[in-house]
């Protein structure tokens, strides 16, 4: 459950993790000269502290890299929801812990409207019962379940190799020492 911030784009791509977040949508946020553009729905003080983003279709398109979803991470947005995404974005979600929620675009609309009626209205994204819920809008959505999994556990590709690690040192120290090896801190 948290705040929430509309973007009111259809493609939305962003470039350039730890302190990521003040790169996410660069070209929107900022004016040339480098000043805060106070149009744009990420600057606007109703909207600070927002935790879900509320967006258009085939978000993410032309952010096929991490970077766009560290990014967001960065900004402090766990979630995302969109009635479409661009599939390599969304995969790196995924990867990297952030959810991206699909619905039809007549739910997304209806967040969209109720957030910029009332900045204050609570959106629940429920990954356990899969469920997306607020004044306007409860609806269900999919994920498949190890990807639910990873994301309940908060597991992202580094962590599921990390779980092996005395199987992988076990291998490493049976290894014959003719063969090539990376040094060991």
């Amino acid at each position: 459950t948290g705040l929430n911030v509309p973007i009111l784009l259809i493609v939305v791509g962003n470039s350039v993790r730890g302190t990521l977040g003040q790169w996410a949508f660069t070209a929107l946020r900022y004016r040339p000269d480098g000043s805060e553009n106070p149009e744009f729905v990420l600057n606007r003080p109703e909207f600070a502290g927002a935790t879900i983003l509320v967006a258009g279709p085939n978000f993410g398109s032309g952010s096929s890299r991490e970077h766009a979803v560290w990014a967001l991470e960065d900004a402090g947005f766990p979630v995302v929801i969109a009635p479409s995404f661009a599939d390599i974005f969304r995969n790196n979600c995924f990867k990297v812990g952030l959810l991206p929620v699909e619905l039809p675009q007549e739910s997304v609309r209806a967040l969209m409207d109720a957030v910029l009626d009332d900045p204050e209205t609570e959106i629940t994204v429920d990954l356990d019962a899969l469920r997306v819920s607020a004044t306007v809008v409860h609806e269900s959505f999919e994920i498949d379940p190890y990807t639910r999994w990873r994301l309940l556990e908060g597991l992202d590709d580094v962590d599921l190799t990390l779980r092996h690690a005395a199987a992988i040192d076990a291998y490493e120290r049976a290894r014959p020492a003719r063969l090539p090896s990376v040094p060991r801190p």
